[in-house]
């Protein structure tokens, strides 16, 4: 009897390890899959020759993954001008953020990416200089390719893109219909803001992934790579114009994605 009464005992206590062994398990899983999944806040930076615009088809890819997707507004005053509006749409969000970088919002999203709701930067064909480095200072480290029309500041210190050269140097795997409405929607850019330097560069302290973008006519491929692997940034590579987001915005989002489960 006593034998028979050892094994039920025994039984009950195989019983309940294994009912425990599930259940911590089934938590860990579920612990494991939130966190995976866990920033849901994207904030959205575009560049000079551009507006928020641009971001409509990315927005609707990530829209309906359930992301929350908020889209700035450049000033293109200066350096500071677009980070203090970055940093007002950081401060609406409910939680971790992804911040992404355009072009010129690469080196916004470098200073505002400080913000403590951000949690990873994403770099999107997209400038990304060092403490006291500026823009220009990367923009000068390759030959422009012969399609690149950006001209030279007018009198009130504004860059504009050459029109002729907007569809093949800045948008050409897009429609000369999407491109024409780009450049007719492009902001006022002051050219001081490639000279201004940064003060703190986020990618230092926070996890970063970049874009090169392969047919890129505006910022050279070469620049992407280059700034990317200096700053251990994770590189895709897309083939697709320097509006990358606009013509491939399915591989844009997977690198927003995967940044997000981080």
């Amino acid at each position: 009897m006593k034998t028979i009464a050892l094994k039920e005992q025994l039984n009950r206590y195989f019983m309940f390890a294994v009912l425990i062994f599930s259940f911590l398990f089934t938590t860990a899983n579920s612990n494991a899959q939130t966190t995976a999944a866990q920033i849901k806040n994207v904030v959205l930076v575009h560049g000079a020759f551009a507006d928020g615009s641009g971001w409509k088809g990315l927005y609707q890819v990530l829209t309906k993954k359930g992301y929350n997707v908020t889209i700035v507004q450049n000033p293109l005053s200066s350096l500071e001008d677009d980070v203090r509006v970055t940093n007002l749409a950081l401060d609406k969000q409910d939680g971790p953020t992804i911040l992404v970088g355009h072009s010129w919002g690469g080196t916004v999203i470098t200073e505002a990416g400080n913000h403590p709701k951000v949690a990873a930067l994403v770099y999107v064909a997209a400038l990304q200089p060092d403490n006291e480095e500026t823009s220009v200072q990367w923009l000068m480290t390759a030959p422009p390719a012969p399609e690149n029309g950006v001209l030279s500041p007018d009198d009130k210190g504004v860059v504009y893109y050459d029109k002729a050269k907007f569809h093949a140097g800045f948008a050409g795997d897009i429609s000369k219909e999407d491109a024409d409405f780009m450049y007719a929607s492009q902001g006022a850019f002051y050219a001081k803001g490639f000279g201004t330097p940064i003060t703190k560069a986020a990618w230092r302290n926070k996890p970063s992934y970049g874009i090169v973008a392969t047919e890129d006519k505006s910022i050279s491929p070469e620049i992407e790579r280059a700034m990317y692997k200096r700053s251990n940034t994770k590189i895709t590579e897309i083939k697709g114009s320097h509006v990358v987001f606009i013509s491939q915005p399915e591989a844009v989002a997977k690198v927003i994605i995967a940044a997000s489960k981080k």
